[in-house]
């Protein structure tokens, strides 16, 4: 990962943590349930989860207490607009721009000395069967201070209103427990600690639960589509539910999509793009084998490329340009089927989300499609960050530095 690091590609926005930020994190972490991190210092993304905390638990998810009850953790101001970076759900990043809009004042007031526990309910104290994911609705965003501070500041305000009652304010205790409260916690009287309950609405969205889900429901029905074949095996059995289900992987999955006016294609548009140049290269990358050249070289300098292309045996040959010979024959005969000519895999990472459909849901059908055939590198990068990595450590080192600079020019 080093090369995406000097890239500035890989995580590069995380906010360092030391010193007494470590300890209000750490009463974060307690005070939800989880163990302390013996870390001392580490980096925090926009939610307030650490690489370095979760590599240390050895659990990606460890602000989660079960699939069903994520938290987060705001202890600075500055993470307000950073990125999520391993969001649970592809909602988590709209949830905090959200906390922000409605208290952001009075995030950067709390947290001058104080941590901030987020809890996000949606209502569901566990998932039993793989369609529970269709109970979320409604999101209650709660805050919890470290400490109580809020509730400490109510305590000094009931203080003050027994000192200036009658004859208190001869009353030595009542003034030594006023100094002492101050000394231990400042004067809280005129700070606004009250982070009040939030509400949030989901509609369409993904969630790494049960192997992973999307959840189609903003269009003609509603559609779960399942990244783990056992969890979908499981869900088609239950009939509670009226809605379509399938595994990413099913062929009809593409079929409905179109159907639904979710997706669609235009092969004639799409050969004239730089995205299909893109999945045309990757398609190469991976039919080279033992390349006498640097595979950036390659698929940088077109001689090379034709040189390449035309020493692979047919089969791949026509598998890369399939889609240019399909568009030939068609001009010459209108009985030709894709299927006939274009490779399956191929021809499905030329869809594309409906032009019909909003920004938000754009985002996440390219998600879904981008898992469905992952070919393109950049919108696997920009929709599937984790996926990307993952994928990006196996690849040849020639290849990472063509990504990187596909990604560059993508940017």
């Amino acid at each position: 990962m080093q090369k995406l690091k000097q890239a500035k590609l890989y995580r590069n926005e995380l906010i360092p943590v030391s010193g007494k930020l470590v300890e209000r994190y750490n009463k974060c972490l307690v005070k939800m349930g989880f163990t302390a991190t013996k870390l001392k210092t580490f980096s925090i993304d926009g939610i307030g989860w650490s690489p370095e905390i979760a590599e240390e638990k050895k659990e990606l998810h460890y602000l989660n207490n079960g699939e069903s009850n994520p938290h987060g953790i705001i202890i600075t101001p500055l993470q307000k607009g950073k990125p999520v970076y391993v969001p649970f759900h592809t909602f988590d990043r709209d949830l905090m721009k959200f906390v922000f809009k409605v208290h952001g004042n009075k995030i950067n007031d709390i947290t001058r000395d104080c941590a901030i526990c987020l809890d996000f309910d949606q209502n569901i104290d566990a998932f039993y069967e793989p369609l529970d994911v269709l109970k979320y609705d409604t999101i209650t965003i709660s805050f919890h201070l470290i400490n109580d501070l809020d509730k400490i500041k109510a305590q000094q305000l009931e203080l003050v209103e027994t000192f200036n009652r009658n004859h208190n304010f001869i009353d030595e205790s009542i003034h030594q427990q006023l100094l002492e409260s101050a000394k231990t916690y400042g004067d809280l009287r005129h700070r606004d600690l009250d982070l009040h309950e939030l509400q949030f609405t989901t509609d369409s969205f993904y969630t790494k639960a049960f192997g992973g889900v999307y959840v189609l429901r903003d269009f003609i029905k509603p559609i779960v589509v399942f990244e783990d074949k056992k969890w979908h095996k499981e869900a088609i059995k239950d009939v509670s539910y009226d809605v379509l289900i399938y595994y990413i992987h099913q062929p009809e999955l593409m079929d409905k999509l179109r159907d639904h006016v979710i997706i669609e294609y235009d092969l004639e548009a799409v050969v004239k793009t730089k995205r299909y140049e893109r999945i045309k290269k990757f398609e190469m990358f991976q039919a080279l084998k033992k390349p006498q050249h640097p595979i950036k070289n390659i698929l940088n300098d077109p001689l090379l490329f034709r040189s390449y292309l035309n020493k692979l045996d047919i089969e791949a040959r026509k598998k890369i340009m399939s889609v240019e010979r399909y568009l030939e024959k068609l001009e010459i005969s209108n009985e030709y089927k894709i299927a006939d000519i274009v490779d399956e895999k191929l021809f499905e990472a030329l869809h594309q989300p409906h032009s019909s459909l909003e920004g938000k849901h754009q985002d996440l059908i390219w998600m879904l499609l981008i898992n469905v055939s992952p070919k393109d590198v950049l919108y696997l990068y920009w929709y599937d960050k984790e996926a990307f990595y993952n994928s990006f450590k196996t690849w040849d080192d020639s290849f990472k530095d063509w990504v990187i600079e596909t990604i560059r020019k993508g940017i």
